[in-house]
């Protein structure tokens, strides 16, 4: 299905993305506006023929199907037999959602009162600092939203553990009273080795500080057992469906980090901000949908033009964590090996994802990606506003340098024009031809830029679920299962196995040569 779009990128040879602005109209006729934002991704190659072609692509591979399927309830998440409804967790307006024909909503809507209760007690007590103890889905979405919304942030101070490495934990406890700390603790087993690890060296800091821990943890986990095995009580535990996976779990309990520390009202405005997405995805049509649009260009300049990275720079500080939010999101979901039926790949999957937000990057790596000899495509985002009225000069400035980077990642600078700048300084012969190499810019490199009035609650709930429906039609498009992470469990399995050797209980015979000496190596300086 992909040899239409390939064939089409074969005749694109050396045209210059630049040109393509001979179309007077070309800006709005290659950017789309939903859910009060502004995507613009006619800064690539796409044109009209392109574009078609990977409509077609989606059609034929059954998005349209697929997406009824997930906001309908069925188990896509086909080797786990699971339904996929993270999209339930922020159906605040909409109908009954059905799971083998019973509707979720209720149970839904009543675990959201109850975390406004855990909520705002938390917020009415004493405590000053909340501690998040979890790791992957259950740090990264509630901590990147909480600093992107610090703006709204009237609550106590909110930290984050994630690593098991002890400095985490240790500095972290650093900046709290023992007194007036709250812990919850998130783990949907209530087994996950890091977060259990983190949350008894918690509650040993407590004791060891005189301090009782009743009433100080808060457990988000199905295991309401295991939770009362640990000391947490069951008003105490916010439990969530296996229909609600880690990395798309910042909307119900996994998020109550960022309730306590944004309040109920500004975290159901972030609900609502996610649902209007997912209104737009599910009615729009695909030639005319952001996170379809969004998507088909992903695959365009990974799986058609073959560049495997992708960077996403927010020129906005408050989303510093929404590159390595969205790495996940997109690796742990889409970086498989196998379709859904268990075959090899015939195309590539997920790009890498990485970036830092703007203009600290500037400073940094986008020497390589102007000047490099690999493409490395761009996602930049941006806000029309910022929260600091009284430095809108600060605003003006980012929104330029975002806006320069785009158009210089397009246009570039040839042999000619870097000749100009060099004899205006006075430089000629081979001095001049030297000199002005270095200063050669090759341009035509593609990005995208989407941008939004004012990072508030509502829009970053639109962004995040933007790039969720994204995640999910690439996935569809390379028939892959975006919802398991097989990935991540040998590693775990093999450390389980590796702590005995570590700690010198059993021996390390047996193990490959390289890891008995690293083994050796560490026991040496213990």
């Amino acid at each position: 299905m992909w040899n239409d779009v390939r064939q089409l990128a074969d005749r694109i040879g050396t045209r210059r993305i630049e040109d393509l602005f001979d179309n007077a109209n070309r800006a709005q006729e290659f950017s789309l506006h939903a859910a009060g934002m502004l995507l613009d991704y006619s800064k690539t190659q796409f044109d009209d023929q392109i574009r078609a072609a990977l409509v077609a692509v989606a059609q034929q591979a059954g998005v349209e199907s697929r997406r009824e399927e997930m906001f309908g309830g069925a188990r896509i998440n086909e080797t786990e037999g699971r339904a996929v409804l993270h999209t339930a967790l922020r159906n605040l307006d909409g109908g009954p959602v059905l799971v083998d024909d019973a509707d979720v909503m209720p149970a839904v809507m009543e675990t959201l009162k109850r975390m406004e209760a855990v909520a705002d007690g938390i917020r009415a007590s004493d405590a000053t600092d909340v501690v998040n103890i979890g790791i992957g889905g259950s740090d990264l979405g509630p901590k990147m939203a909480t600093i992107a919304l610090s703006p709204y942030h009237d609550g106590p101070r909110c930290h984050f553990v994630s690593n098991v490495d002890g400095a985490d934990i240790s500095d972290v406890l650093r900046r709290c009273d023992p007194a007036t700390t709250v812990f919850i603790v998130a783990s949907k087993t209530f087994t996950t080795i890091e977060t259990m690890n983190n949350a008894q060296t918690a509650k040993d800091w407590l004791a060891h500080h005189g301090v009782s821990d009743e009433g100080r943890f808060v457990a988000l986990s199905s295991n309401a057992e295991k939770a009362a095995e640990w000391g947490i009580p069951g008003e105490k535990v916010l439990g969530f469906e296996d229909w609600v996976g880690g990395r798309y779990s910042v909307w119900g309990p996994i998020g109550l980090t960022l309730m306590v520390a944004i309040g109920a009202e500004a975290f159901r405005a972030f609900l609502r901000g996610a649902q209007e997405m997912d209104r737009h995805f599910r009615a729009a049509p695909l030639h005319q949908n952001m996170p379809v649009l969004l998507a088909l260009v992903g695959l365009f300049h990974n799986q058609v033009l073959g560049h495997a990275t992708r960077a996403v720079l927010p020129y906005d500080n408050r989303l510093a964590r929404l590159p390595a939010y969205l790495q996940q999101l997109e690796m742990e979901s889409n970086g498989k090996g196998v379709s859904m039926d268990g075959q090899p790949l015939e195309v590539s999957s997920g790009p890498v994802v990485w970036g830092e937000p703007g203009t600290n990057g500037q400073h940094a790596f986008y020497q390589l990606i102007h000047q490099g000899t690999r493409t490395v495509p761009c996602e930049f985002l941006v806000g029309a506003a910022g929260h600091e009225g009284d430095l809108r000069h600060h605003q003006d400035l980012l929104v330029a340098n975002c806006l320069a980077q785009s158009e210089a990642l397009m246009k570039g600078r040839s042999m000619d024009e870097a000749r100009e700048i060099l004899r205006a300084k006075g430089l000629e012969g081979a001095e001049l031809e030297r000199q002005a190499a270095h200063r050669v810019f090759p341009g035509n490199r593609p990005s995208t830029t989407l941008v939004y009035p004012l990072l508030t609650p509502e829009v970053l709930g639109r962004i995040i679920a933007l790039y969720e429906h994204r995640v999910f039609v690439e996935g569809v498009i390379l028939g892959i299962n975006s919802y398991d992470q097989w990935g991540v469990e040998l590693g775990k399995e093999l450390a389980t196995s590796l702590g005995p050797v570590v700690t010198g209980e059993v021996s390390s015979e047996g193990k490959d040569g390289s890891t008995r000496q690293l083994v050796e190596y560490v026991k040496l300086y213990r």
